[in-house]
């Protein structure tokens, strides 16, 4: 059980940071070609990057297709990342149901007791 949070903790890490990467590149050397109204507007980069972050396969794949990609594509692309979230919370919920609570050793309650004489 122990084994398996650790991967899974690696495996959100690697994703993240390889969000990152793909995220800042995508920021400092094509926004400007990709987006022409973004040129000159660095303000509001820093906002872009969580979002670059987390749905960088979508952005390397755009990225890599050049230019803008037209709006149904780009709506396909929505409805495909929403699908998968909404997949994934099941999975998550489902595997968390299925595992219930964690079966701790009991120990005897402990009662706290006043010193003779002690003062409240």
């Amino acid at each position: 059980m122990i084994l398996a949070a650790k991967v899974i903790a690696a495996l959100a890490g690697g994703y993240l940071l390889t969000g990152l990467a793909v995220g800042i590149a995508f920021l400092l050397f094509r926004l400007d070609k990709q987006y022409p109204a973004a040129r000159g507007a660095y303000a509001f980069r820093p906002l872009l990057l969580p979002g670059l972050a987390l749905l960088w396969p979508v952005v390397l794949r755009r990225w890599m297709a050049g230019g803008a990609a037209n709006v149904a594509s780009h709506k396909r692309a929505h409805w495909v990342i929403w699908a998968a979230m909404a997949l994934l919370l099941v999975i998550i919920f489902g595997l968390a149901a299925s595992i219930g609570p964690s079966r701790l050793p009991e120990e005897p309650s402990r009662r706290l007791s006043l010193a003779a004489g002690a003062v409240l």
